[in-house]
């Protein structure tokens, strides 16, 4: 997210766009999360779409992930995918920018005051709601939109930035939850973990081994059952799924 950046003085702490995470251990978890986002917005409703058929533009499309419309209003997210889904499948392959559109009663608008000129407009008049699609981009699998819909937004800078962060963080849970139910049964032991751990904080065989009291044949056999676990190709990606599955930070 290409951001302008903010002044120390004034203005949210980082903390408050970057707060401890708990990551989720079920979507049951992710879905108070949403409803939170939700009310800090003003907004009546949320869905999360996720892109599949990356890579291949001509199977490419939005499928809707999670949403609180309900089945009574299954139209409504018909009517996002049709009236938007090309433009935000086009827009996600080349920026990250905030998408925004107005719907198409009189008194449903989108106002972004300062922020406007960083969130892409789309073409009014399309849904009966207002929406405000945050796009988030975590690889092949992990790309899509958080999207929250209303009668009018207003919005600022501070709501914008810390909302696209928390996007960011649902869509992170989401790929780590899919990932799991892919991996095997058998879970990382606590050696495998602390081995992890001090690889991801930049360590070395040789200093994992002389930190844990192992030897670094021991070290890399830890290391490479732990790679094997997570299906991982090197250590760099068993790192990078340890963090992502919560196993390491």
């Amino acid at each position: 997210m290409a951001y302008p950046p903010r002044s120390h003085s004034s203005g949210p702490a980082a903390s408050e766009y970057f707060p401890r995470l708990q990551r989720a251990s079920s979507r049951a978890d992710i879905f108070p999360k949403l409803i939170a986002m939700q009310k800090k917005l003003r907004a009546r409703n949320f869905a999360i779409f996720r892109v599949t058929g990356a890579g291949s533009p001509g199977k490419r499309k939005l499928i809707c992930e999670m949403e609180n419309w309900g089945q009574e209003n299954a139209d409504q997210i018909a009517m996002i995918i049709t009236g938007y889904g090309e433009l935000m499948l086009d827009h996600i392959e080349t920026s990250l920018l905030p998408l925004a559109w107005s719907g198409n009663d009189h008194m449903s608008f989108v106002e972004a005051f300062e922020f406007g000129p960083l969130i892409k407009k789309l073409p009014s008049d399309i849904t009966p709601f207002s929406a405000l699609a945050f796009p988030v981009r975590l690889g092949a699998m992990g790309n899509g939109f958080v999207v929250f819909a209303a009668g009018s937004l207003s919005l600022t800078s501070d709501l914008i930035v810390e909302h696209h962060v928390r996007s960011c963080n649902i869509m992170t849970d989401l790929l780590a939850l899919d990932e799991r139910r892919t991996l095997p049964a058998e879970t990382l032991s606590e050696r495998e973990i602390a081995c992890l751990q001090l690889a991801g904080d930049g360590r070395i065989s040789e200093e994992i081994a002389d930190n844990l009291g192992l030897s670094v044949h021991t070290v890399n056999a830890y290391l490479g059952s732990a790679t094997t676990k997570l299906d991982a190709v090197n250590r760099i990606q068993a790192i990078a799924k340890a963090i992502r599955l919560g196993y390491i930070h």
